[in-house]
């Protein structure tokens, strides 16, 4: 238990940065649904699909390859960590000099002709956030926890407060008419979307600079014998050990493209299908709308992320011991009843939490929220699951399954979107993400047995999706409805605890 109390205190100081930081970053949602048209909001939503796709190829699987690379013995932490870091930094710079290249001819693949600078701004934020991966993931190998949380919520905090001064200050006082010195020199009604995308890239350098102490110093670590190391102690770059991260790692990053092709193609292809039908108005219109939505879900990603920045080097430094497949088990039992708990809460009180998008024309899409809920507890099961081909050196097994997954999503969404739309999206990801948690539980069983409780999981999530769907048919309105909901969900929590907690009494002599 003390492992697993020292996971879940980690998680809670990783959640509580990221759920803040995620949940103020989201609070914009509606500022943005508010200063711009749903298809002005399209934009926002596809490029920022294009940004997840980048900073993964970028990385190219070396954030886990550093994780699994820290707890061998026979590498030195300080090469290890130098050698990905330098690496990172030549391919960052080629990439962003090509993005700087070619910024017109790209734009104008992406519709936006008399917009390159948002090809080059966007070269910038993917180039350094890709590169900051690196020294926060050694924030999280060394449990510092707290100056993770620091850095990232000084991130949020500069992107939340530059988006209110644009948008909501600047913007409104210009269209008044009220203008001073500040909005004539700092305010230009043409960048519209734009300063969405400007607050994001000061916000990044920012967090940049707040990483370059933990970029340049040295990964320290206790070496237990250093005569197992393979390199010594004061080399600062080794090929060998690229050779060997690019081996575990590249698989990864195949993995992660496919990942993210799961996880962002959908309104990509939106675009790309629907506005040759419909015109470029309709279809940005829809995908802002499917964009605003989505957003609904965004709670049980936001545990799922902070899950994975502890899990993972957690997951990694409790693999040496004989008992791990228990510890992971038990894990995931606890993983599934926050998810349920999560699912539960949303579907609820959606009632209330559909004015997250406050405009109207978002909430003809609701009934698509429980669809991605599950999608996203499915892939967050996977996550669990994939720590089997990760310990296993297997990382290639790992990348054929998440191709499989990206081939299923794009074969749905091409065949079902013209008739369906958005809701061929939201059941693509649903059945991608299901079919690579049932692949992944049984190719791990194979490789890497871990005892699942697989029928408590399927009881805790059943249970969920029924108390909803008896909830919805009860039909009830006002305080009693709150009343009911609210009982129903502190159910299921006293039900889960005493199903996990319960202690059996010992017979007496």
């Amino acid at each position: 238990m003390s492992t697993l109390k020292k996971l879940a205190s980690q998680t809670a100081i990783y959640g509580l940065s990221s759920i803040i930081g995620r949940f103020l970053n989201y609070i914009l949602t509606p500022v943005f649904i508010a200063a711009f048209s749903t298809a002005q909001y399209g934009i926002i939503s596809e490029m920022y699909s294009y940004v997840a796709f980048l900073v993964v190829l970028l990385t190219y699987g070396m954030e886990t390859g550093y994780f699994r690379f820290y707890t061998r013995d026979d590498y030195h932490p300080k090469t290890v960590y130098y050698t990905i870091i330098i690496t990172l930094l030549f391919t960052t710079g080629m990439y962003i000099g090509l993005a700087f290249l070619f910024a017109q001819p790209i734009a104008d693949w992406l519709h936006y002709p008399l917009h390159s600078e948002y090809v080059t701004w966007f070269a910038i934020i993917v180039g350094l956030d890709a590169v900051a991966q690196i020294p926060l993931a050694k924030l999280r190998a060394h449990n510092k926890a707290v100056k993770f949380a620091f850095i990232s919520l000084s991130n949020v905090f500069v992107n939340i407060g530059l988006n209110l001064f644009f948008l909501w200050y600047c913007k409104p006082m210009y269209e008044s008419g009220k203008t001073n010195w500040i909005i004539e020199n700092l305010y230009n009604p043409e960048i519209g979307v734009g300063y969405v995308f400007i607050s994001n890239l000061v916000a990044s350098i920012i967090k940049f600079v707040l990483l370059i102490p933990d970029m340049v110093m040295p990964d320290k670590k206790k070496v237990v014998d250093e005569s197992k190391l393979i390199t010594t102690s004061n080399r600062v770059y080794s090929k060998r050990i690229l050779g060997e991260l690019l081996v575990y790692s590249l698989p990864l990053l195949v993995a992660g493209l496919a990942g993210i092709v799961n996880e962002t193609i959908d309104r990509i292809m939106l675009k790309r299908i629907l506005i040759g039908d419909l015109g470029e108005e309709p279809t940005m219109e829809i995908v802002g709308i499917y964009g605003g939505v989505y957003k609904l879900s965004i709670i049980i990603t936001l545990f799922i992320q902070a899950f994975r920045y502890a899990a993972e080097p957690f997951f990694f430094k409790e693999g040496r011991n004989e008992n791990a497949p228990q510890t992971y088990a038990r894990v995931m039992n606890y993983f599934v009843i926050v998810c349920a708990v999560i699912y539960l809460f949303v579907m609820l009180f959606l009632h209330y939490l559909k004015y997250f998008t406050p405009k109207e024309d978002y909430w003809t899409a609701l009934d698509i929220v429980p669809i991605l809920l599950f999608a996203n507890i499915f892939l967050g099961i996977y996550y669990n699951q994939s720590i089997w081909y990760k310990l296993t050196n297997r990382t290639m097994y790992g990348a054929f399954i998440a191709v499989f997954g990206a081939a299923l999503t794009i074969s749905i969404n091409y065949f079902f979107i013209p008739a369906h739309t958005y809701y061929a999206a939201a059941w693509a990801t649903f059945i991608c993400y299901g079919s690579m948690m049932l692949i992944s539980y049984v190719a791990g069983q194979a490789y890497y047995p871990v005892p699942y409780s697989v029928l408590k999981i399927f009881f805790y999530l059943g249970a969920a999706f029924g108390l909803v769907y008896f909830c919805q048919y009860l039909a009830l309105e006002g305080p009693v409805r709150d009343f009911v909901h609210s009982l129903t969900l502190f159910a299921f929590c006293c039900m889960a605890y005493f199903i996990e907690f319960r202690k059996t009494k010992r017979p007496t002599a």
